[in-house]
C-alpha cells in the first residue's frame, strides 16, 4: 500500500548518526532537482529510526517518521547546519528488546531484534523506489544491508572524520577542519598569556584526519590520532622544547579522541554503548593533561608546565556550513540524481582525487579509511609529514591505504 502519488515515482532521502554543516544543502540538492524532474520526495524523520517506528496506517499520525518535502521546505534550511530532518544512531538490524516499538513488541521480543522486515514493509507502504541515505560507515553500512535485500539505494557520504571508505571527502569534513583552526587559533591568547601546553581534544574514534590536517596547516605543534600509540615522555619533551622556542612559551597539542597512550587503550566516559556497539568516547584529552603536567618538570628544568585542556567537541559540528561544505552537499545531491534518471543503484557519490563520480556501495563494509601512518604522520616527531604534495587532491589525504 502508497499514501503518496507522483509522475515518475518517489525519492526517500534520510540524514543518521552525529550531525554536520552541509546535510540541509544536500537534501536541498537532491529534493529542487527531483521534484523538477517529476518525482515526489519524502524525508525520513530521525535517520532509520523514522523507518522502524512507522506504523502502516493513514489514520496514524506519522508527521514524527516522514513528512512530503517541497521546494518552499528545503529552501528556508537549505543554508543552515544541522539538519532538519534530524537524525538517530538506530541500527534496525540490532534493535534492543527495550528499544522496540510498542506496536512491534509482541512481534519481536528477543534480546536483540532484527526489525529490516519492517523497514522494507514500511519502504513499500511509502511507495519508495529509490531510497538516498546521508551518512558515516554506520548509517550507509545499513544502506548496503537493504541494498542487498533489494532496495535501490544511493548513497551520499557524511560525517566530520571523513573516514567513510571509497571517498576522498565527506560532508562536514571542511568545516569541522575550519572551526578547529579558527578556534585553536583564538585560544593561543590564553595560552600565551598563561605559558602553557595547550591540548584540546577533537572528534576522530578511529581516523586522525580531523587532528593532522589542522595540524600541518599550523595550528598545533603536534597531534597523536588513533592510528598510532604514542609515548608520553616523547609527547612532553616535545612540546616543551616547542614552548621553549615560541617566545610566547606556549605550544599546542591536538589530541583524537580515539588517540592512545602506548600499551594502552581508548578512553570511554561509560559502559553505555550505542546501536552500532560503540563506546562513548571521553576523557583522553584530560589524560594526557594531567601526565603532561606530570612530566613536564624532567624536560623543563624542574619546574612545573599548567595546561588549557579544552574539548571542541559540538562545537566543530554545529553552525552554518562554509563554502566546500555547501558546494560538496549540492554536487553530491545532483550526482545522486543523475543516477536515479539514469536507473542505476547500489552505488556511493564520491569525490576522488578532485573529480566528482561513484563507486560501488559495497566499498563502505569491505574496507576502512584511516590516516596512512607511513605515508603521513611522522611517529618521531608525532606530527604530520610535509613533502611530496605533488598531484596530492585537496585534502592530501586520499582514501587509499596505498
Amino acid at each position: 500500500m502508497t499514501n503518496v502519488n507522483s509522475k515518475k515515482g518517489v525519492i526517500g532521502i534520510l540524514t543518521g548518526g552525529g550531525d554536520v554543516p552541509g546535510l540541509n544543502p544536500a537534501i536541498r540538492a537532491v529534493t529542487i532537482r527531483a521534484i523538477r524532474e517529476g518525482y515526489q520526495v519524502v524525508g525520513i524523520r530521525r535517520g532509520w529510526a523514522g523507518l522502524v517506528e512507522m506504523i502502516r496506517d493513514n489514520k496514524v499520525d506519522n508527521r514524527d517518521n516522514f513528512q512530503f518535502l517541497t521546494e518552499d521546505i528545503v529552501n528556508r534550511s537549505g543554508r543552515t547546519g544541522g539538519t532538519f530532518l534530524h537524525s538517530s544512531r538506530t541500527r534496525p538490524s540490532h534493535v534492543k528488546k527495550n528499544d522496540v516499538p510498542d506496536h512491534l513488541k509482541d512481534k519481536y521480543n528477543a534480546e536483540v531484534n532484527d526489525l529490516t522486515p519492517e523497514v522494507l514493509k514500511n519502504l513499500d507502504y511509502l511507495g519508495i523506489d529509490y531510497l538516498i541515505p546521508i551518512g558515516g560507515d554506520d548509517t550507509l553500512s545499513y544502506g548496503v544491508r537493504l541494498y542487498k535485500e533489494g532496495v535501490k539505494v544511493i548513497a551520499i557520504p557524511k560525517t566530520m572524520d571523513n573516514d567513510v571508505p571509497g571517498t576522498d571527502y565527506c560532508i562536514g569534513f571542511s568545516t569541522c577542519v575550519t572551526r578547529t583552526i579558527a578556534m585553536t587559533n583564538a585560544l593561543r591568547t590564553s595560552a600565551g598569556s598563561h605559558e602553557r601546553f595547550m591540548v584540546l581534544e577533537i572528534f576522530g574514534r578511529y581516523a586522525g584526519f580531523t587532528a593532522v590536517l589542522p595540524t600541518m596547516a599550523g595550528s598545533a605543534n603536534r597531534c597523536v590520532i588513533p592510528e598510532y600509540k604514542f609515548n608520553i615522555e616523547l609527547l612532553t619533551e616535545l612540546l616543551t622544547q616547542d614552548r621553549f622556542k615560541n617566545p610566547s612559551r606556549y605550544s599546542v597539542l591536538l589530541v583524537s579522541e580515539g588517540a592512545m597512550f602506548e600499551g594502552g587503550e581508548m578512553v570511554f566516559k561509560d559502559r553505555t554503548t550505542d546501536a552500532y556497539g560503540h563506546a562513548k568516547l571521553g576523557g583522553i584529552g584530560d589524560l594526557v593533561s594531567e601526565e603532561l603536567k606530570k612530566l613536564s618538570p624532567k624536560f623543563n628544568n624542574g619546574r612545573k608546565i599548567d595546561i588549557i585542556n579544552q574539548k571542541l567537541g559540538y562545537l566543530v559540528r554545529c553552525g552554518d556550513p562554509d563554502a566546500i561544505d555547501s558546494i560538496v552537499p549540492m554536487a553530491y545531491g545532483n550526482l545522486a540524481l543523475d543516477l536515479v534518471l539514469q536507473g542505476i543503484h547500489g552505488r556511493l557519490v564520491v569525490l576522488k582525487n578532485g573529480r566528482y563520480d561513484n563507486v560501488p556501495l559495497d566499498i563502505i563494509t569491505s574496507t576502512k579509511k584511516i590516516v596512512n601512518v607511513e605515508k603521513f604522520y611522522n611517529t618521531e616527531r608525532l606530527r604530520p609529514h610535509y613533502k611530496s604534495f605533488e598531484m596530492k587532491p585537496l585534502f592530501i589525504m586520499t582514501s587509499e591505504l596505498s
